[in-house]
């Protein structure tokens, strides 16, 4: 899998990592996917969970020693519903009064979730990820409530809970937004009180942005009405408070230059690694795998030895990406902080708020590393940022592009500005010195990992992961600088930081199952794994089933991605491997997967019929979604069904595992 918008040749292996970075940092240049979990540093931007320095996880007690009386909870894979939590909290308080806060559901407990006092309400902002699962971070919480016999401190009722909902979704999926339905059917039944309609966002759609902005404004006249809350001018109250530490310099030990913890500055990295804890691996190997004039594609090798991070057959690997040093550049500038090259402490003004990254630091290390500087913007941002424009016409243009969603897309979204584009175009020349900087850090995402397919097999090289990277053939289309070195030269231009993430894409067990793969370009990543791994397993002698891959590409002659390695496969699987392409430029007409899908629709219905997988990898919104459509209409011709009976057997395909995605929009 990679992430959305996330658009990396080799004579050293320096140069061919500064094409990597390139790629990977890419999307962050112009646009990122729309919603990793605890972001890098466990904390939020705005308003945090649990109070600095308690380590309660009661989150009753919490509110209560902070004095608040809206908890914003959220369930975030890649930090979208953190952000609109963030979002959420500050209006509730600019706007209303409320005194908000946000909080990780994975850092509370919630057994006594029914004795929030009625005179405080509970938001839940739920990403639904996957096939209808909830986030990493939201697993207890949501396994605990959903349970048949959740029972809290006084009992097994929510009489008392308040509460609002918004979830994040993509109706390329069947499971479309499941979480926040689940969740909030089971809160009713046990007897909380559902305020305002539930809001539901579809990235796959593209609407995920204006459907939060739709729902937000009846969902606080809701709240308005059930807790007698009066509207008031909003007025902008920072978060975090900048201070210049003077007794400090960038060179001092001391400060954070993109470290992620301590341990990295000292530079006594040490495990476990994860989700908070890059391992910065060392790259093993790289090439080219096809290069043409407007793409390009690598594979690389990752080592991992030493470290406790491990993967399955069809996981995911997650590359922390920087920002461009021009869009670096950028950003400060027109904020007027260039020249300030000073260290800084960021600390909460709040009891309850909690940086997002380590402190001391400087203004570099935090645009270069820690905040998503380069996508896209919302409009609800650029309004809160017209109070403090440089010029009359800048601040009239901004709270149009804040409240004229048309013109906010044809304006800005359709061209994918960054927030230093936008606001360079609205006022040239001009610096936007009077914009906080705490706002920037309320306003803009942590900058999230990029999550890719593992292309190899953890039978055959458990210590080295294998990522198949499409990009463009000039590392450096835009005239973009990466600090690939990473902060103090510590990465050395041939390392990059890492993580692993379990995935539920998986081989069968049994590797007599047959399996049916559809994986056109970079989606063949996890079935090179896949193939790899039963060549391996039939070297060995074990029985493998039929193992049957729909591989598509533009030209037979271009981007015929592994077709050497395919050929090796199929010399160890004999004829339990068929590879079955379609070239779409090669011929009069356009040939893709689904095509081909439907002209083995025979064997392919015998698969199923013999208990075979059914696998898809790409593009979620229109070859999956065509995919799953051919594949209904196969069953229902080859059985003599209807149409209907064979959407249902669909279904039930995937609701038994049988059928299984990984894909993106």
């Amino acid at each position: 899998m990679a992430t959305q918008l996330d658009t990396l040749d080799i004579l050293v292996l320096a140069v061919l990592l500064l094409g990597t970075i390139a790629y990977f940092t890419k999307g962050s240049l112009w646009a990122v996917e729309k919603d990793a979990t605890a972001g890098i540093y466990g904390g939020s931007k705005a308003n945090g969970a649990a109070a600095k320095g308690s380590k309660t996880r009661d989150i009753v007690k919490t509110m209560e020693e902070s004095d608040k009386n809206m908890v914003i909870f959220y369930g975030s894979q890649t930090g979208t519903a953190e952000d609109y939590a963030s979002r959420l909290a500050k209006e509730g308080s600019a706007r209303f009064g409320l005194k908000t806060m946000i909080a990780n559901l994975e850092e509370f407990d919630y057994e006594n979730l029914d004795t929030l006092p009625e005179d405080k309400v509970a938001v839940f902002v739920m990403a639904t990820y996957g096939e209808g699962e909830p986030t990493d971070n939201a697993v207890d919480f949501y396994e605990f409530i959903m349970g048949d016999d959740v029972n809290f401190t006084e009992g097994d009722r929510l009489s008392n809970l308040k509460f609002v909902g918004f979830g994040l979704g993509n109706n390329t999926y069947e499971h479309f937004n499941a979480v926040i339905r689940r969740l909030t059917a089971n809160l009713l039944k046990l007897g909380a009180k559902q305020i305002g309609a539930i809001g539901e966002g579809d990235d796959g759609a593209g609407t995920m942005e204006e459907d939060f902005l739709a729902w937000k404004e009846p969902m606080w006249k809701a709240l308005q009405d059930e807790m007698g809350l009066e509207e008031r001018e909003a007025v902008y109250e920072p978060v975090f408070s900048i201070t210049e530490r003077t007794d400090l310099s960038a060179e001092d030990d001391a400060v954070y230059l993109g470290e992620p913890n301590k341990n990295h500055l000292e530079g006594a990295s040490k495990g476990p690694y994860g989700a908070n804890n890059p391992f910065i691996a060392p790259i093993k190997s790289s090439r080219e795998i096809f290069t043409v004039k407007d793409r390009n594609c690598l594979h690389m090798e990752i080592d991992l030895t030493g470290t406790n991070l491990s993967y399955t057959t069809g996981d995911h690997i997650a590359v922390w990406p920087t920002n461009a040093g021009k869009e670096v550049e950028r950003f400060l500038k027109v904020l007027g902080l260039e020249e300030k090259d000073g260290v800084v402490d960021v600390t909460g003004i709040d009891s309850t708020a909690k940086v997002p990254f380590p402190t001391p630091t400087t203004y570099d290390a935090i645009a270069r590393y820690h905040l998503e500087i380069c996508a896209p913007v919302s409009r609800q941002f650029l309004a809160s940022l017209a109070a403090f424009a440089p010029t009359p016409p800048a601040k009239d243009e901004l709270t149009r592009l804040g409240g004229d969603k048309d013109y906010f897309q044809e304006t800005v979204l359709s061209r994918y500005l960054n927030i230093a584009q936008v606001l360079e175009l609205n006022a040239p020349g001009e610096v936007w010195s009077n914009v906080p900087f705490s706002l920037m850090i309320e306003g803009l995402n942590r900058i999230q990992p990029r999550y890719y397919s593992i292309s190899s097999s953890s039978l055959v090289q458990p210590k080295f992961v294998s990522i198949t990277c499409h990009g463009d053939p000039e590392p450096d289309p835009h005239g973009l600088t990466y600090a690939i070195t990473g902060p103090r030269n510590k990465y050395d231009g041939i390392h990059v930081p890492v993580h692993t993430r379990a995935s539920n894409f998986r081989l069968p067990s049994d590797p007599s199952k047959p399996v049916i793969m559809i994986g056109p370009g970079t989606g063949v990543a996890p079935f090179r794994a896949f193939v790899q791994e039963r060549a391996a397993l039939a070297e060995k002698g074990e029985k493998i089933g039929k193992t049957l891959l729909f591989f598509g590409c533009r030209k037979a002659s271009e981007d015929f991605l592994y077709q050497e390695e395919w050929k090796e496969y199929g010399a160890k699987l004999g004829d339990s491997f068929s590879l079955i392409t379609a070239f779409s430029r090669d011929g009069p007409q356009k040939v893709y997967v689904q095509h081909r899908l439907k002209e083995h629709a025979k064997e392919v219905n015998e698969l199923l019929a013999q208990g075979g997988y059914f696998y898809v990898c790409g593009d979620a919104a229109h070859m999956a979604r065509e995919v799953n459509t051919s594949l209904g209409n196969i069953i229902a011709q080859e059985r003599v069904l209807t149409e209907t009976q064979g959407e249902e057997i669909v279904k039930r395909l995937r609701s038994s595992n049988l059928y299984q995605e990984d894909v993106w929009s």
